[in-house]
């Protein structure tokens, strides 16, 4: 009876610390991107969609962007990330450089595509190219503007309250002249209070 009783107290035992443990997610379906995911305190793809389109509003109603005459050309470059997250900053920069595009306004270097270009300029001189079809180095745009920034946050917490506040603040420099032209900021707060544990 014993032997009986200590099996049947392995098993709930096991039981109960199977179902504290972690829960797989088995089951997934589509969800709408633009719904607001406040799912834990972290940054999240709201955050980064509300920002980049109040700042790319912004930047579209700048003089130096409407100019009339030749549309400006534009390099994204480096957001800096000055939160104590993994943020994947090059994310928000491709967001800003799709918004802007979608635009019309301006046109874009890609300065990622550097170093495939100047591979492709070698290959096609290097005498497998038909001579018609073959290009090279200079005839490339010069980039007008940069596009850079940074991302900051400050955590608050007391007691079961907590607060997460977002700062992202992006620069548009004239390369001609180094002069920051236009400068613009989203401030994001989220509050969060902490759940209390039961079994």
């Amino acid at each position: 009876m014993k032997k009986f009783l200590l099996a049947i107290s392995g098993i709930l035992a096991a039981m109960t610390l199977t179902n504290c443990g972690p829960k797989a997610f088995t089951k997934g379906d589509y969800d709408d991107v633009n719904r607001e995911n406040l799912l834990n305190d972290q940054w999240s793809e709201t955050d980064m969609q509300k920002a980049v389109a109040d700042l790319v509003a912004s930047l579209t109603t700048s003089p130096h962007i409407n100019k009339p005459g030749k549309m400006p050309v534009v390099m994204v470059t480096n957001l800096q990330n000055k939160t104590s997250e993994h943020i994947d900053t090059q994310s928000i920069m491709d967001m800003v450089r799709v918004d802007l595009m979608k635009s019309g306004k301006v046109g874009f270097i890609d300065k990622e595509a550097r170093g495939d270009i100047a591979d492709e300029y070698n290959y096609q001189n290097s005498g497998m190219v038909e001579e018609a079809t073959k290009k090279g180095p200079g005839g490339q745009i010069g980039a007008d503007f940069i596009i850079n920034g940074r991302l900051d946050s400050i955590v608050q917490e007391v007691g079961k309250d907590k607060t997460v506040y977002y700062k992202l603040t992006l620069n548009l420099t004239n390369l001609k002249s180094s002069m920051i032209v236009w400068s613009d900021q989203k401030q994001i707060r989220k509050t969060f209070k902490k759940k209390s544990v039961g079994l």
